[in-house]
């Protein structure tokens, strides 16, 4: 799924309760890591997350439902772009256009995902 069909079915919910049940969704449809693809772990995160790319296509895993859901989201915003082109991305504001409702442990590993992708 691209993260404008994420974006779109999640403007489509108005129950916050219903916009993370499809995040987990997104997570749980995320592409397997292929082999020989360069993972790294994100400090930062209470769960644990790899993020991994090959190429300028992305991948990764959470060991969470609703991390893996953001991850997920995460990736299609940066999937086919170089590292130039992600560092000149806004992900924090385009991320905080979708109105989820994260606690701070959330935030805090979003923040740590973000800061990864935009200093590859």
């Amino acid at each position: 799924m691209t993260y404008a069909q994420m974006k779109n079915l999640l403007s489509l919910l108005e129950n916050p309760a219903d916009k993370l049940e499809a995040v987990m969704d997104f997570g749980a449809h995320m592409s397997p890591v292929p082999d020989g693809a360069l993972c790294h772990q994100i400090a930062g995160c209470s769960s644990r997350v790899e993020i991994c790319r090959m190429g300028n296509n992305f991948y990764g895993t959470a060991d969470s439902g609703l991390v893996r859901g953001i991850v997920a989201i995460l990736i299609a915003m940066v999937d086919g772009k170089t590292p130039d082109e992600i560092k000149k991305m806004d992900l924090l504001s385009e991320f905080s256009s979708l109105n989820l409702t994260l606690g701070a442990a959330r935030i805090n590993g979003l923040n740590s995902m973000i800061s990864f992708l935009q200093n590859l």
